[in-house]
């Protein structure tokens, strides 16, 4: 069953039944659970930190935390996936301060135009692997690592917001609730980000032509 389609009622009651049965003990419906997100966990951590071993250390940390609050989980303030989201999202925050990763790409322009939603295709959608031929798939690669080599240059903020919105396909409610801040803040992150990859993407691809 597509847990996509669900009623949110419904949906709700299926994720707080998996959670009861966690507690439980049932280690067939931590195993589900843990299929059900260990991907999108993983991507999430990977296009933070751009390290596949960082990525899957993280990933860990993510579920044991996960496994250790299960009791804390509410239906009341938003889905499984987005709570799974949230605790993705804060222990990353936690490892950033810890290594010293966090670092700002400079002042950012406040008179930046405000990039809207039919502006033209997300980053999920000029990702989709929709080449037929090996030569297509290569080229997709190459696309893949210059977005993530340049979403490396963002700061955190910005960063988070594209990654969730643009790559994680979540709606501007769901990142408002796991960014803790509200959805105008959100729109105008994702914009400025979406602004300020795009001027990262152009100055690299300059400077790969120009070696």
């Amino acid at each position: 069953m597509d847990r996509n389609n669900l009623q949110p009622g419904v949906a709700a009651s299926e994720d707080m039944l998996l959670v009861h049965q966690c507690m439980a003990g049932d280690a067939a419906a931590w195993q589900r659970l843990v299929q059900f997100q260990h991907r999108r966990v993983y991507a999430i951590c990977y296009r933070f930190t751009g390290s596949p071993s960082d990525a899957e250390d993280l990933t860990q940390e993510v579920f044991l935390k996960l496994y250790r609050n299960l009791a804390a989980f509410d239906t009341t303030k938003g889905s499984l996936q987005t709570w799974i989201t949230t605790l993705t999202r804060n222990l990353l925050v936690d490892h950033f301060r810890k290594n010293k990763y966090e670092r700002m790409t400079g002042s950012l322009d406040a008179g930046w135009e405000m990039a809207s939603e039919e502006d033209g295709p997300t980053a999920a959608e000029r990702l989709a692997d929709t080449g037929t031929t090996q030569f297509d798939h290569l080229a997709q690669q190459e696309v893949q690592s210059r977005i993530q080599a340049g979403l490396q240059e963002l700061s955190p903020e910005l960063r988070e917001a594209v990654v969730l919105r643009d790559l994680e396909d979540m709606d501007y409610k769901e990142i408002a609730t796991v960014l803790n801040i509200p959805e105008g803040t959100v729109k105008s992150r994702i914009s400025r980000g979406r602004a300020e990859l795009a001027r990262v993407l152009e100055r690299n691809q300059y400077k790969n032509k120009s070696n």
